[in-house]
């Protein structure tokens, strides 16, 4: 995406493209996952909806990857795994991830101490779960969160592995 305003450099800034990764990120997991189960789906209306849903999440990505090329020092693309493993693992730290922000937003509107304490509780074994399942990313190599040009190169992969597959 060129930038047209000659005042903004001609690249994304950093915290925005960590962002962008984010959302590509858990968008090709939840889309590979919806065409797996799609077909296990027989109300008519909710198949529908997850074939709505399939597109819609198609769409994003595609107008989201084309920020990539964008994104500062997108240099090496270097090769990293693309197994189930990663994928199951993708899939379980977005998951403890949403049940983090989830938890402390309902922890926020709780008004009665003992829900409170059992929320607190539940939230932080919600960010244990979360540390395991980064640490076993990280020390097998399918999460390169050091290394933003590895990083975003995967999220590319796996976003046009989702897009490719059928259901």
């Amino acid at each position: 995406m060129e930038n047209t305003n000659p005042s903004y450099p001609n690249h994304l800034a950093w915290h925005e493209t960590l962002e962008l990764h984010e959302l590509v990120a858990s968008q090709a997991v939840v889309l590979m996952k919806l065409k797996r189960f799609i077909g296990n789906v027989n109300d008519g209306e909710l198949r529908s909806i997850y074939d709505q849903t399939i597109k819609g999440l198609e769409t994003n990505l595609n107008e989201l990857l084309a920020f990539y090329p964008s994104a500062p020092s997108l240099q090496d693309q270097a090769e990293t795994r693309n197994t189930d493993t990663a994928f199951y693992a993708g899939d379980l730290l977005v998951f403890a991830k949403t049940s983090v922000r989830n938890y402390a937003i309902a922890i926020t509107e709780t008004a009665t101490p003992v829900l409170r304490e059992t929320l607190r509780k539940q939230l932080q074994r919600a960010i244990d779960t979360h540390a395991k399942v980064f640490a076993f990313m990280y020390s097998r190599g399918l999460y390169p969160s050091y290394n933003l040009e590895r990083l975003l190169q995967s999220d590319i992969q796996n976003a046009s592995k989702a897009l490719k597959m059928g259901y």
